[in-house]
């Protein structure tokens, strides 16, 4: 067991005019399951950078003792076996402990012996983790690795991190983090929380303790009003005292003594000016205690309406093909008004090249070219489709340009992106300079800003952090969107889906 700690922590990148953090303080045990959440841009990922040394925190982190390695592992030859990466990544490890940690994860000892880049993301991801836990001396820092993994790949994963003890875990995937990890530490908008338990104990405190702020604002903010009141009245007292003196009152007689009412004004006005500074200095210590409560404003849709009695989309005996293998069907399926439909199923198994060919069908081609099948896709006439991909990383430009390319109304677009966390000093930043989770955003506002009757989303929640997630639930259910989608994040998919086709590996449909 060992204490890391933080003390008076503040650090701003070269070039950027805002700290990242300014003045942060606490501590945690390695020895615990420790979560890790908050908005994107919030500085996880740079808490993990300095924990393991690749950012100079000035002297400010203390990690008694432990040696920080980093998930997902870069600056690897991606042509070598894992086998040989394994001595790279963590030297002296012992092959029977990798294979130990291996069936943990169900994979089997065959994947050692393939090049890397023939692995699949989900494969790929449970190799770098047993890995990591193959050997007592490293504390490990987990980066979002549910990033590349279906349903019952982190389910897998989930269970296996909950079978472990100490490590530090980025996720804003709601049921992972309840799975896997006794802790929570929670970046928020003017402070760093700590606390046990996992997502949903934080989230019922985080409610609760909101309620709470809001009673107490409301009452503060009313204190405040009755005081700048009060200043306003003495500040008039003070203005009256020193009027008086050149004013004869009515019947008054002989000789005015000026200095007299001089004197008594000045009295009368510095004992206003008392009263007034008083009334302004507890108004000012009323604002101060005023909590910047972390909310999440709705979000608003209006998605265009089908006035026609046909469905948006059907698909007749498709079958998917790739590289002259067929990966996926027969699919016999249509998608009616105000429908939301949600396509399962393990990664390979066809979802996303069955989206790509619903959007091709509806006269949008994919950059990577047309999908090859078998069968009928049906697109309603005049059927308008905004479509979110998985990949943000080839994001380029500034904001305002990336808005005129897709025809967005800037002001509403700008808007979706400050209620989704970001901050306005963001907007004056290149995409390629942002976050993957602030690209996704951008991805997703782009989508919501553009009026279409049918939302096609593949994997948007990657990177998305969960109070946007909330907030793109809400708005989902409340705006009666029709959506086909991919996501793999188990709380979004009950909450927000209509109906489910459910894919097995081979790319058979086994829910209607």
């Amino acid at each position: 067991m060992s204490i890391v700690q933080i003390s008076h922590l503040t650090f701003c990148y070269d070039g950027s005019s805002e700290d990242v953090f300014t003045d942060v303080s606490f501590q945690f045990d390695t020895c615990w399951r420790l979560g890790c959440t908050g908005r994107n841009g919030r500085g996880k990922t740079t808490l993990l950078r300095l924990l393991s040394g690749c950012l100079d925190s000035g002297g400010a982190i203390t990690l008694g003792g432990v040696r920080p390695v980093c998930f997902p592992f870069s600056g690897f030859d991606a042509s070598l076996t894992p086998e040989r990466l394994f001595t790279q990544w963590v030297p002296n490890v012992e092959p029977w402990r990798i294979l130990c940690e291996l069936s943990q994860l169900s994979l089997s000892e065959e994947v050692l012996h393939r090049p890397y880049h023939t692995l699949s993301g989900g494969e790929q991801t449970k190799l770098q983790l047993a890995c990591l836990f193959s050997s007592d001396a490293v504390w490990p820092l987990i980066d979002e690795p549910t990033n590349h993994l279906d349903a019952m790949g982190r389910e897998a994963v989930s269970q296996y991190l909950s079978s472990k003890d100490g490590f530090l875990l980025i996720s804003h995937d709601r049921a992972f983090l309840d799975s896997a990890v006794d802790h929570m530490l929670v970046l928020e908008r003017q402070k760093l929380e700590v606390l046990r338990g996992g997502y949903s104990t934080w989230a019922a405190e985080k409610q609760r303790r909101e309620r709470w702020e809001a009673a107490r604002n409301a009452q503060l903010k009313k204190e405040i009003s009755r005081l700048d009141a009060a200043a306003k009245r003495a500040a008039q007292w003070s203005a009256k005292a020193e009027g008086e003196k050149f004013v004869s009152k009515p019947g008054q007689q002989g000789n005015i003594d000026r200095g007299y009412l001089g004197h008594k004004a000045a009295k009368m006005m510095k004992r206003s000016k008392s009263t007034e500074a008083r009334l302004q200095r507890a108004a000012e210590e009323k604002r101060g205690l005023l909590r910047d409560v972390e909310t999440s404003e709705a979000l608003r849709l209006s998605p265009l309406p089908w006035r026609k009695s046909s469905s948006l989309i059907s698909l007749e005996d498709v079958v998917l093909s790739y590289g002259g293998r067929q990966v996926c069907g027969p699919v016999n399926v249509s998608l009616s008004p105000g429908e939301r439909m949600a396509l399962l199923g393990p990664n390979g198994c066809g979802k996303s090249s069955l989206l790509r060919a619903v959007c091709e069908a509806a006269g949008y081609p994919q950059p990577d070219g047309p999908t090859l099948f078998r069968g009928k896709i049906q697109a309603g006439s005049g059927l308008i489709v905004s479509m979110v991909q998985q990949d943000a990383e080839g994001l380029t430009g500034d904001i305002r340009t990336f808005s005129q390319k897709h025809g967005l109304d800037l002001t509403l677009f700008l808007t979706l992106l400050r209620k989704m966390g970001f901050e306005r000093s963001q907007f004056a930043r290149r995409l390629e300079e942002l976050s993957s989770g602030q690209k996704k955003k951008a991805l997703l506002a782009a989508s919501l800003a553009t009026p279409a009757h049918l939302i096609i989303w593949d994997e948007p929640l990657n990177y998305i952090d969960i109070l946007s997630r909330l907030q793109i639930e809400q708005l989902i259910c409340e705006s009666g969107a029709s959506m086909l989608f991919v996501e793999h994040d188990a709380a979004f998919v009950q909450n927000t889906a209509t109906r489910i086709l459910r894919l097995s590996e081979e790319g058979q449909v086994i829910q209607p």
